[in-house]
């Protein structure tokens, strides 16, 4: 499945109401960490059907950055019945973001 861009009009429709469960990427162009965690995250979408994966550039979206404490990226967020449920923050290997699924 393709990562959805995530911004504050369709955050609550995409994650927040989602019956699937939605890692979420928090991110942003300048982040060096971030460019090395993309291709990963990529992967997570094309092969795990049953989530959705979701992309929140911080620098356009810094209601969605504060409202979720975000102070480091990446972050990873899995949201579970429209709660926070999982978080990751820095880069990590695949098997480490696939874990918190």
């Amino acid at each position: 499945m393709k990562e959805i861009t995530l911004t504050k009009d369709n955050f609550e429709q995409e994650v927040l109401n989602s019956d699937v469960p939605v890692l979420v990427d928090f991110w942003a162009v300048w982040c060096g960490p971030c460019k090395m965690l993309a291709p990963v995250v990529e992967q997570i979408a094309n092969e795990h059907s049953e989530i959705k994966v979701g992309k929140v550039n911080v620098d356009d979206e810094p209601e969605l950055a504060a409202k979720y404490g975000i102070s480091s990226i990446p972050t990873i967020i899995v949201f579970k019945n429209g709660e926070a449920a999982n978080r990751s923050v820095g880069f990590v290997a695949k098997e480490r973001l696939e874990a918190l699924l």
